[in-house]
């Protein structure tokens, strides 16, 4: 039996391509119909349709237009005023109007806002033949990724330990594109899958590495990429889990032990860990201790998620929307020149967060440096935050004199306090220079301290292949092994 005529803008979802997958209702709902507007005729159903049904395509949009955005926004604008007529109108798309179809979620929400009728007529989207091409489940964990998104990431947006779906893989050069951000995870011989016209007789699996993606002949837009996971335990919710069940009940007894205060120690000691391993340059080192600073992390969160002070999520999205707002000239429109603009900017954005954050608002630029920080590292901190603002030397010459004038102090200071104080002053001042040469002044003095360390254990070393102590050795034979140690590469 026939529907109804029905007012207003009805969509209908034409399957994956083939004929024979068309829905009973959409077929009974095109076969009464006089006129159908297409997103695209480019669709194997279409040539099935009744020679007398009138079609219109904006298949044209593509090329007339420069974004998708664009093209988006002209089939949605008509389809709403088509709608307006008494006749109203019918909006066939590709597969399922919610599946990969920007366009009918958006006309639906219109339409309703505007108090024009609609209806969805469902259709077999692209994914449930895209399983059956790959002979996979689903459940419960498969992500789906619109390729057109994923490009403008400079990163996968989904998990490497769960199954994907990158949809739209319509030619070489998005799929090019693609790769480009699946290679800053997977590597270049990850076996993946392409799935061309899934659903239809022209249907072909391609079983290939991921480096070859972009060299398929058979690309096309009903093109799709199945990327299996990379491995367990490779995002970050598959460790929070892993925290969260060492403090759960039946997890680990020390960890169900710990506070935030009693972890305190544990995180500086991680996290100068990791600093000796990047002093040593070690990468593998450096990837082992910035897990374990990352333990840490996720330990502190899951304790607070617990005490209900704050989640891991509020931590990410905190940082997310600081980074984003403190960088405008890269998110926003903002125009800077160089790194110097870039950090005077910095400090004027931190400034109006003070001002907007009454708790904050008593607090000067200097306040949010910890105090926990070792000295170099605080005292070159203060001087680049002051220079931020304009307090500092106008060239290197002042910088020079300051230095020279601190170390004239001590020689002139006549008590122990006194002395202490100007020695305070002269370490200050070469954390200045070192500043002004735009040297680290931690760094440099841990690596001469490594150095030191270094060569000092040469004149052990020598003493012990002599069969001696350190102590037995002479002041002027420790300086000739020491002055060897040094000619030697560090």
């Amino acid at each position: 039996m026939p529907y109804q005529h029905h007012r207003g803008i009805t969509i209908v979802g034409l399957g994956p391509g083939d004929p024979l997958q068309l829905t009973c209702k959409a077929k009974t709902w095109i076969d009464q119909i006089d006129e159908i507007y297409l997103r695209t005729n480019q669709h194997p159903v279409v040539k099935g349709f009744s020679p007398s049904l009138k079609i219109h395509s904006f298949d044209h949009l593509y090329d007339q237009c420069e974004q998708f955005e664009e093209v988006y926004q002209k089939i949605i604008q008509t389809i709403l005023e088509q709608g307006k007529k008494p006749e109203g109108v019918t909006y066939g798309v590709p597969g399922h109007p919610y599946v990969a179809e920007a366009t009918s979620p958006e006309i639906v929400r219109l339409a309703r806002a505007e108090g024009i009728p609609v209806r969805v007529i469902d259709g077999v989207s692209f994914l449930e033949p895209t399983f059956s091409a790959l002979g996979v489940d689903p459940f419960p964990h498969l992500m789906i990724v619109d390729a057109l998104e994923l490009v403008s990431c400079h990163t996968p947006t989904f998990p490497a330990d769960k199954p994907a779906i990158i949809g739209q893989i319509y030619d070489r050069f998005v799929a090019a594109q693609v790769k480009v951000v699946l290679n800053t995870v997977y590597p270049d011989f990850h076996p993946v899958k392409l799935i061309h016209a899934a659903g239809t007789n022209q249907e072909r699996v391609e079983e290939i590495a991921l480096y070859e993606i972009d060299r398929s002949p058979h690309l096309g837009l009903l093109s799709s990429l199945w990327i299996p996971p990379l491995g367990v335990g490779m995002s970050l919710e598959s460790f929070q889990e892993v925290v969260a069940h060492l403090r759960a009940p039946d997890g680990c007894p020390w960890d169900l032990e710990q506070t935030h205060l009693t972890l305190r120690n544990h995180l500086i000691e991680e996290t100068y860990e990791a600093v000796d391993a990047l002093d040593d340059q070690d990468m593998n080192h450096l990837r082992e201790e910035l897990g374990d600073l990352l333990l840490q992390i996720v330990l502190h969160a899951q304790i607070a998620m617990e005490e209900q002070e704050f989640t891991l999520a509020q931590v990410i999205q905190g940082i997310y929307q600081k980074i984003i707002r403190r960088h405008p000239h890269v998110f926003g429109s903002v125009k800077v020149d160089g790194t110097q603009e870039v950090l005077q900017n910095w400090e004027k954005l931190k400034a109006e967060e003070r001002k907007n954050n009454q708790e904050n608002q008593q607090k000067g630029i200097l306040d949010s440096i910890p105090r926990a920080l070792p000295s170099l590292i605080q005292a070159q901190e203060y001087q680049a935050r002051a220079a931020r603002v304009g307090f500092d030397w106008k060239d290197i010459q002042g910088v020079w004199e300051k230095l020279l004038e601190e170390i004239n102090e001590v020689r002139q200071a006549e008590s122990s306090e006194e002395r202490a104080r100007e020695l305070g002053d002269v370490l200050f001042a070469v954390v200045n220079l070192a500043r002004w040469y735009q040297v680290d002044a931690e760094t440099a003095l841990r690596e001469t301290n490594r150095r030191f360390k270094t060569r000092f254990q040469s004149i052990e070393a020598e003493a012990r292949s002599q069969g001696k102590t350190i102590s037995d050795l002479s002041l002027d034979e420790m300086e000739a092994i020491w002055q060897a140690a040094k000619k030697r590469p560090n």
